[in-house]
Order: C-alpha cells, then structure tokens, then sequence
C-alpha cells in the first residue's frame, strides 16, 4: 500500500470522522423514528413501511470500516470482511447535498445517504488485492448497491487489473447502471482503453445502447476525443451510422465536443478515422444540426475543411434557419485567436451564399474575416451598423484596412475586383477546386481565393 493511499490521522482528520459517525447515528436515529411512526395505527390500517434495499442489519455505517475500505487498507479488511455476509453488506454513507428549502426559500445543505459496497469502494481506487480478498471471501460480482456495479467503478477509474480480477470473478461486461450505462460507455478517458479492450475480450457489446439517451461505445469515444478507444470500436464492429436519442451520429458528437484548440488535434483525428469509416458528413440531428454546423460553431478550422472536402452541405440550415456560415459569425467574438477568417474563407470557396451584410455587425472585431466578407460583394456597403462598435485602440491598430473600408463605402471596385467577383460567380462552389488547377500565376489564384491583404481596394 502506497503513502499517497493513506492519510494520518490528524485532530481535524479525527474530528471529521467524529462527525461521520455522528451523522450516521443520527440518520439511525431518524429512521427508526419513522419506522415507528409508520407503525401507528392510522383509520383501523396498519401502515407497512417502505421496503429498503436491503435488509437492516447488512448495512454497514462504521466510520472506522469505511476509513479501511477508502485508504485500502489490507490488514483491516482481512479482519473486517471475514465471510459472504460481510463481505456483501451494503456500505452508507452521508453526503452534503445542496437540496432547495421552500420553507426556507433557499438551497441548504442536507446529508444525504449513499450506498455502494466494500467491492465497489475497493475496485473504484484499484485495490486490486483487496477487491481479490473480499470476491474470494464470497463478495457479488455483480451487485450494485446505490446503482452502479464494481465493474462501472473499475472501468470508470481505468483501473484495469481490477477490471481483468471482476471479469475473470464472471463479472457482466454488459451490466447496466441504475441509469442505464454499461461499464464501456464509463471508459472516457485514454487510460481506461486496456479496460474497453478487456470489456470486449469477455464478451461486451459494442454497439450497446445506455437506456435513455441512446448513446454507443462509439458516441462516447468521440464525444470525448479519444482516437485509441474508436479504432479499437470500429475494428470490433461499431456502427458508424448509429444514431443516439436526439438522431446524432458519433460525427455529430466529435464535431460539437471540439471546443478548445489545445485538443482540436485529437478530434480532427477522430473524425478522420470516423469519416474514413463511412460516416455521411450530411447527416443532421433532429434539430436539423449537420456536423459543419457544430465545427463552425466551435471555430474548428480544420474540421470544417476536412467536412468540406467531403462534401458537407455548406448551406443547410438547422431548426432555427442557421447556415454554417452564420454558426461562425455568431462565435467570430469569442474565438478571435482561432482564425474565424480562415473558416468564412473556406465557406464561402466552397459555395456558401452571399452573406447578409447585416452580419458584418458580428465580426467588427475581426478585421481579417470582415475582409474576406467584404470582398465577397461587387460593392462596399454602408458602415453605419458596425463601425461604432469597433474599440479606438483597435481601429488605431487596424486603421489601414478600417480607413480603406470606409473610404471604399458606395464606391465603385476597381476592375480588377469585379472580374474577381465574375470568376467567382461562375465557378460558385468549385471555386476551392477550380481555381487552383486555371494556368494561371499562383498569386492570382490567391486573390480569387480571397487571399486577405490589410485594406480594402
């Protein structure tokens, strides 16, 4: 047993297990109170209490037991759980939970039992030696008291060689949580991947559903980045096209969940692979929201090109009448630093309507996507709704390409722009392919392409 698995008990460690044990009597206290109150004779009918999860005298609130079973502590446990009676009690704990008052009008905190089991605790922090004492001592597998199993806290913590002692013990590799999860949809992060690969050795199904929201093994490995835990899903049989409760596809959810640019190159493998698998890249959710629009939304420049370059639908609109493009535009402020131009670019390369010059409004801030806009029109519009909302400081450090704006305002573009305009018009959506093989010199194909320069002309 390590150090870093026990503590030392100091004053205040004593003190809060004094009030543990304190809180524990007093539920005891508390429910033998209503267990008699139960009992009274009530219009000529005996009230029979509500049946409990288990029998009374298997519960198991010693503070002293449960320091044993959460610092595992191998002595103690021997001592403690000595047969199948002990070893299977239910193990209660309190919990201060924020529970709304209505008498008092406010949130309060309010003890609040739990229940798991000495497998449970053990096999959740991978005591894999004591979770071996109490299965050989007669400890169920498979019970789940307070709704998970000690397989879910296993895989749940990645703790695999407590995984491999469950399942070898005949643990269910399909047992579903009270909320209806199987220990695969619990394997969220990249140490549990040798516990999914174990889950499916003995048997697991990967393509199981949890009970509500329909997700598989393989929403849950894209939803949360993890590239190890999708091939391992796809190689095994995983459906690339299931879709969850709300008609996602496991693309929809890597799409939506790659929101920060520190993990941006993990999801855009994800996709990659889930897109090399045979995911349609048009396949919208029941608000009608396709992965481009959950891509732009987050700012996510390079899986927007690679859903482009499969032929996403740049102009869909969702349940609310939002194209991809205007998903981008809405977030243009809240991701400056992530290149919102390079993704209006690409849209617009790949045939996105013309944009609202309403919208202009949503990217004042962003002076490179404000350009790629601007020379998508054959003229400059007005500037009234947007040029008020830019800060002084950032006017001064942009005032070339701002001052060109509004100089060029109701002006006419020069030629050159205008054959611009009539290349792109014909070309539409293959402008991306098009251009790039004309013989044509390479900086030209760049300002078809819309290539940014600081001013407007």
């Amino acid at each position: 047993m390590s150090r870093r698995d026990t503590f030392v008990f100091t004053s205040s460690t004593l003190r809060a297990l004094r009030h543990q044990q304190d809180m524990l009597d007093w539920e005891t206290e508390r429910r033998a109170l209503a267990r008699r109150r139960l009992l009274l004779p009530k219009a000529r009918k005996m009230i029979t209490p509500r049946p409990q999860p288990a029998g009374e005298s298997k519960y198991c609130r010693d503070a002293v037991i449960h320091n044993a079973l959460f610092t595992g502590d191998l002595d103690k446990i021997k001592c403690i759980f000595n047969d199948e009676a002990t070893s299977n009690m239910i193990i209660e704990t309190l919990t201060d939970e924020l529970v709304w008052s209505p008498d008092m009008g406010l949130w309060a905190l309010t003890p609040k039992p739990k229940y798991t089991s000495a497998l449970r605790i053990t096999a959740g922090r991978g005591y894999t030696a004591c979770a071996k004492l109490l299965l050989h001592k007669g400890a169920d597998v498979n019970a789940s008291p307070g709704g998970l199993s000690a397989l879910h806290d296993a895989c749940a913590g990645g703790f695999t060689d407590c995984v491999q002692l469950l399942l070898s013990y005949g643990a269910n590799p399909n047992i579903l949580s009270e909320e209806g999860s199987a220990p695969i949809h619990l394997c969220t992060t990249p140490k549990t991947f040798q516990c999914a690969k174990l889950l499916l050795e003995f048997g697991a199904n990967v393509n199981i559903l949890t009970r509500d929201s329909q997700m598989s093994p393989l929403h849950v490995a894209a939803q949360h980045g993890l590239e190890e835990h999708l091939t391992l899903y796809l190689c095994r049989g995983a459906h690339v096209c299931s879709r969850n409760r709300e008609g996602e596809t496991a693309l929809n959810a890597a799409c939506a969940c790659a929101e920060k640019p520190a993990e941006g190159g993990r999801y855009y493998r994800v996709v990659q692979k889930l897109l090399s698998g045979g995911a349609d890249v048009r396949v919208a959710g029941r608000k009608n929201h396709t992965p481009l629009h959950n891509a732009c939304a987050n700012c996510s420049y390079r899986i927007v090109d690679l859903l482009l370059q499969h032929g996403a639908a740049v102009n869909q609109q969702n349940c609310a009448g939002y194209t991809p493009m205007d998903c981008v535009l809405q977030g243009v402020e809240e991701y400056l630093d992530w290149q919102p131009e390079g993704i209006v670019l690409s849209l617009l390369n790949h045939g996105a309507s013309p944009i609202n010059p309403k919208m202009l409004k949503l990217c004042s801030l962003s002076p490179k996507t404000m350009e790629v806009i601007l020379n998508s029109y054959d003229h400059i519009p007005l500037c009234d709704s947007w040029v008020e909302s830019v800060p002084p400081e950032l006017w001064q450090e942009h005032h070339t390409f701002y001052s060109s704006v509004v100089q060029m305002t109701n002006q006419p573009r020069s030629l050159q722009h205008l054959a611009r305009c009539a290349v792109r018009g014909y070309l539409d959506r293959h402008c991306h392919s098009a251009i790039t093989q004309l013989q044509i010199p390479h900086t030209l194909q760049e300002y078809l392409l819309l290539r940014i320069e600081g001013s407007i002309k």
